[in-house]
């Protein structure tokens, strides 16, 4: 690489920086560096910053078309020069690196999701068994006719409910149950009472909410809770 050429990646294609010296000395360098680098450099969008050099527009033309005859378009001309600026503008190209607007910048996406007291279980609960937590309960097994769960929150059971379930037991009214095969000896949810709902041709999973007031259950669909 010569050390009169330096380039870079740029959000708005590729920058390449000139040194100082004679113009027909540094223009000749960027043409071998690009000769050089034609797999990399063909097809690139080129700001170029020539620095203190100041460029007519002759000059400018005759490097725009050069550079085109390469497979690179010329959209900048940075440099230190008025001289040089006025002339690139008079040929329609830019004289500044674009900078995205405070609003385009990519902002963090928060991912961090604010999770909700419980607790897990992982047995079945017997006859006999009574299970309270005043945030959600949620059971990977059965809960057998005789067991009893009492939540603050919402139960979920990965498995057969068949016991006594109470959850929003606090007054939450938003509190659901939710089942494999929902089956309860007894459902209430805050403070209203649901006998068993009726079975369907076979077991499925199912939640139970409040809606005007009433319990009603419905197959078990996350995307609509």
């Amino acid at each position: 690489m010569s050390p009169n050429v330096k380039i870079k990646g740029i959000r708005d294609g590729l920058l390449i920086t000139l040194s100082d010296g004679k113009w027909p000395s540094v223009e000749a360098a960027l043409f071998q560096h690009i000769e050089q680098q034609a797999d990399f450099i063909q097809g690139a969008r080129v700001t170029l910053d020539v620095g203190n050099h100041i460029l007519h527009a002759a000059e400018m033309g005759k490097l725009r078309d050069k550079l085109s005859e390469h497979g690179i378009v010329l959209r900048a001309i940075l440099s230190n020069s008025p001289t040089t600026e006025k002339t690139a503008q008079s040929l329609g190209l830019g004289t500044r690196i674009s900078k995205p607007h405070p609003e385009q910048l990519a902002r963090p996406l928060d991912t961090t999701l604010q999770g909700e007291a419980g607790v897990l279980v992982q047995r079945t609960l017997r006859s006999g068994f009574k299970l309270t937590h005043p945030g959600h309960i949620t059971v990977i097994g059965d809960v057998n006719p005789g067991a009893e769960i009492i939540a603050g929150g919402s139960i979920v059971v990965w498995g057969r409910l068949r016991g006594v379930v109470h959850a929003g037991a606090e007054g939450n009214e938003k509190a659901y149950v939710c089942a494999l095969m929902l089956a309860p000896t007894q459902l209430r949810i805050a403070g209203k009472i649901a006998i068993s709902p009726p079975q369907g041709a076979g077991p499925q999973p199912e939640v139970a909410y409040l809606q005007n007031g009433q319990v009603i259950a419905e197959p078990w669909d996350m995307k609509s809770r």
